[in-house]
């Protein structure tokens, strides 16, 4: 694979909202995507400390009511809520959803081996997580499949723990809305490179 096709797959990962269920590809090929990188995305201290969960139909369905039933209770007025009833049915229409977790026993082993780098190594867990991410999101825009990130962590965890058995020491860090693309994304803007970016010594 060329550097121009890296990049090329890097520009067509976007925050694809107009989901569907309809993938371009099985499930199982889905499922395939995230197990290579679950396998081959680095992680500090070869830590392997991701978690990853994957939920298709009624089950990724039962995430995002969940959700909604939880943000529900705490918003009375209906009227406010509906804004967020309308984006919870637009993850529902997604054909799945990607569950992101760091094992906090592994973080905590890390602390305990190396005392020097303690305080690190759960903000080095969140790095391991985002590469996970990014890896399996440019992976879905390759096959044309469009995806989403969203951060309910904090709301969700207990009830998600409970619903699909997940083991105490696991994180959750975010989860990832994935499915046909019903409608592209808008138009990207750009800060000035400058502003982002220097280099010394060339």
């Amino acid at each position: 694979m060329s550097v121009e096709t890296l990049h090329n797959i890097a520009e067509t990962r976007r925050s694809i909202y107009m989901l569907n269920d309809q993938l371009p590809v099985s499930k199982d090929e889905v499922v395939k995507l995230v197990e290579h990188a679950v396998l081959h995305t680095p992680s500090s201290f070869n830590s392997q400390s991701s978690r990853l969960v994957v939920l298709f139909g009624e089950d990724h369905q039962k995430l995002w009511q969940i959700t909604e039933d939880l943000l529900r209770a705490m918003v009375n007025d209906d009227e406010k809520f509906k804004s967020t009833a309308d984006k919870m049915a637009m993850f529902k229409a997604g054909a799945g959803t990607i569950l992101y977790f760091e094992d906090q026993s592994v973080v905590k082993g890390l602390q305990e081996q190396f005392p020097l780098y303690a305080h690190n190594f759960p903000v080095w867990a969140e790095h391991t997580s985002a590469m996970h991410q990014y890896a399996i999101w440019n992976a879905l825009a390759a096959l044309n499949i469009g995806a989403n990130l969203q951060h309910y962590n904090g709301v969700i965890d207990e009830k998600v723990a409970q619903t699909w058995n997940i083991d105490s020491n696991w994180k959750l860090i975010a989860q990832m809305v994935f499915g046909g693309i019903a409608a592209p994304a808008g138009e990207k803007t750009f800060e000035p490179i400058e502003k982002r970016l220097k280099v010394y010594g060339k």
